[in-house]
């Protein structure tokens, strides 16, 4: 049997040490599938004497991951630290110039410094793996990397957070306004430290910018995606969309078009019978469209301990296995500098505005839209106590163009009371 492969686990959170366990529960498992032992030489975490009901008395302790990462009995170097710059950054850097191959979970690492990280690893014959970073314990990675390697990717598309389908899918289940659901999503531990990197959209923007590097054969541009979180999405949408057929998701869409490369992250509706419309709780799915393979449907755990400890083990498995590939799929050097492209993909739009209760109010609505290129599919008016009528309407398919000159002329109407609320449908 060839030589142990020895992991430096630097990041001891709930991940890295579901890590841990791994590899001491199914030692004998991964010596078989993988023909040679996996093991731990050494760890690293902020606090050495927390309790992270695991055993590490075992194991080496380095206080400094970049001591980890330099160490003589590690061959593989685990970064399970989080955070795109600092420590993390620093530790994966010296790892690979120490030659040391990387096994990561850091998506916002490789969102911005993504290129920059696979030509170094590229230049020192090393290894940047990542199966963790994207949707938990789902293998989207090997699927666009490995399984799709013969097709060109024509969209990639999903609900990357569950944090915040969760929020989403409460919302309507449960008739609770956002700022509710947030509160309660918060006091439960689905939220970040930093809640805004959940519900602003930010962590599943990271993860859509690695998925559309691999997918497109285009250089990370966390930068060019149009991004918006659901902050803004209101018990009212939920129950308007669902009314219509509907549900409303943080979707994430990238496409390459004669334009650039379109990547959007953003609330969006999708029909209640699709997929992606029937995802609820915290589980992710993504949806990967190739030229030979048509769609296919990838839904799991998008985060937690066992999840995403069975993805870094995977990557862990493959250099165990002695298989090895570029970063994003490709050699950095062959990885094209995108133009990013607003999205312009034609789409219908829902819509939702207060109109005056006063004869011609929706003639005058219609006629705005009209005058702007957009046609009227489907239109709801509710029961309301008020002067200020509730008004839903659904536009045949129209550019985003055509629609935001459309939302420019409803207030020169003189009927529309307030900003109206626009979101993308996607057909899926």
């Amino acid at each position: 049997m060839a030589d142990p492969l020895r992991l430096g686990i630097a990041g001891l959170g709930t991940v890295g040490a579901g890590v841990v366990k791994i590899v001491r529960q199914k030692a004998n498992l991964l010596g078989a599938r993988a023909g040679r032992e996996v093991v731990i030489s050494a760890v690293s975490a902020r606090s050495k004497s927390k309790d992270r009901g695991v055993n590490l008395s075992a194991y080496a302790w380095e206080d400094d991951p970049v001591k980890l990462a330099l160490r003589d009995d590690v061959d593989v170097f685990v970064e399970l630290m989080g955070g795109e710059d600092g420590p993390a950054k620093a530790a994966t850097e010296a790892a690979i110039k120490a030659g040391k191959d990387v096994v990561t979970a850091n998506k916002a690492m490789l969102a911005m410094h993504g290129q920059a990280l696979a030509e170094l690893a590229e230049e020192n014959n090393k290894v940047i793996r990542f199966e963790a970073a994207v949707a938990g314990g789902i293998p989207v990675i090997k699927a666009l990397t490995e399984g799709l390697a013969g097709n060109s990717i024509t969209r990639v598309m999903g609900v990357m957070n569950g944090s915040c389908n969760y929020i989403l899918t409460r919302m309507q289940s449960a008739g609770l306004t956002y700022e509710e659901v947030f509160a309660e999503a918060d006091g439960l531990g689905y939220l970040e430290a930093d809640p805004q990197l959940d519900v602003g959209g930010i962590d599943a923007a990271h993860k859509l910018a690695i998925l559309s590097s691999i997918a497109f054969g285009t250089q990370v541009n966390f930068a060019g995606i149009a991004l918006e979180g659901i902050e803004n999405v209101t018990i009212e949408d939920i129950n308007a969309a669902a009314d219509m057929g509907f549900k409303i998701k943080l979707l994430g869409s990238a496409q390459m078009t004669g334009r650039g490369l379109e990547q959007s992250m953003a609330p969006c509706l999708v029909p209640a019978t699709s997929p992606l419309g029937q995802l609820d709780g915290g589980t992710n799915m993504i949806v990967l469209e190739g030229d030979h393979v048509g769609q296919i449907v990838l839904r799991g755990a998008g985060a937690g301990e066992g999840p995403t400890a069975s993805a870094v083990m995977s990557d862990v498995m493959d250099l165990a296995r002695g298989i090895r590939l570029p970063t994003f799929g490709q050699p950095a050097a062959t990885l094209e500098k995108a133009k990013a492209a607003g999205s312009a993909a034609p789409a219908p739009y829902y819509l939702r505005m207060a109109l005056d209760d006063k004869p011609g109010a929706l003639a005058k609505v219609a006629t705005a839209l009209g005058d702007a290129g957009v046609s009227i599919d489907r239109m709801r008016q509710y029961d309301h106590a008020d002067a200020s009528a509730p008004v839903l309407i659904v536009t045949h398919t129209t550019s985003s163009e055509a629609l935001v000159a459309a939302l420019d002329a409803l207030p020169a109407t003189g009927v529309v009371n307030g900003a109206p609320v626009a979101l993308r449908i996607e057909q899926v």
